[in-house]
């Protein structure tokens, strides 16, 4: 089976994407920002540990460079790190933001693109939002019509345009970006309902495992290809 590296994964969605892959057979590495959670978490489902934090250049390529020193290639990446802040909007907030779920995107993929290139198949798949769609949000009939959280909204704007620009510059990868539903994780922990991780980290394991005949360049959800 595949090697699959997923950011932000000591919980939430990241976490149970790492648990339906480990189920599915795959190697899987747990990229999280700490050390002792990280390794837990890994432990926990049979998966093994790497410190990645999407913010720090020297930790996403120590990240890469323990990977390519026990493998040969890296054929899945979920970018799936990602932050929500709900305090009023300022530079800092904003640049935390963008780091994250934008900048660390960057980072992470660039590193990881040399064992990517070693795939017979290689799939990214970033944990993007339907709220940085402007048909989305345009649209009375959408919920993200409703939403004003600006600054998440303009970071995963930017997190699915960099997807869909890695697709580009990489037609022999499968690269896409999905909507993974709202979910009922510490991100959304202000807010009531959202539907079990394990439903959303579905969709994104049926996205990073569709294979060479699956689709690219895209934001998707569960039920297909969203507008954009």
């Amino acid at each position: 089976m595949g090697i699959a590296l997923i950011t932000g994964a000591n919980k939430g969605i990241g976490f149970e994407t790492a648990r339906q892959l480990v189920d599915l057979g795959h190697v899987v590495y747990l990229g999280a920002r700490n050390v002792v959670r990280g390794a837990d978490a890994a432990t926990a489902i049979g998966a093994r540990h790497v410190q990645l934090d999407v913010t720090d250049d020297d930790s996403v390529a120590q990240a890469l460079r323990t990977i390519a020193d026990a493998e040969t290639r890296l054929d899945i990446l979920v970018n799936n790190a990602g932050v929500q802040e709900f305090d009023s909007a300022d530079g800092p907030l904003a640049m935390r933001a963008f780091d994250t779920n934008a900048v660390g995107v960057v980072r992470v993929t660039e590193a990881a693109l040399p064992l990517l290139r070693k795939s017979a198949q290689a799939t990214v798949v970033t944990v993007s939002s339907s709220a940085g769609s402007f048909w989305a949000v345009t649209n009375p009939a959408r919920p993200e019509f409703h939403l004003t959280n600006a600054v998440y909204a303009a970071s995963k704007a930017a997190a699915t345009m960099l997807t869909l620009q890695y697709a580009k510059a990489n037609p022999q990868m499968r690269i896409n970006a999905i909507e993974p539903g709202y979910t009922a994780t510490d991100m959304t922990a202000g807010f009531e309902g959202g539907r079990p991780v394990q439903d959303s980290a579905r969709a994104v394991v049926r996205l990073a495992t569709l294979g060479a005949a699956g689709p690219t360049g895209t934001l998707r959800d569960e039920a297909g290809e969203l507008s954009w």
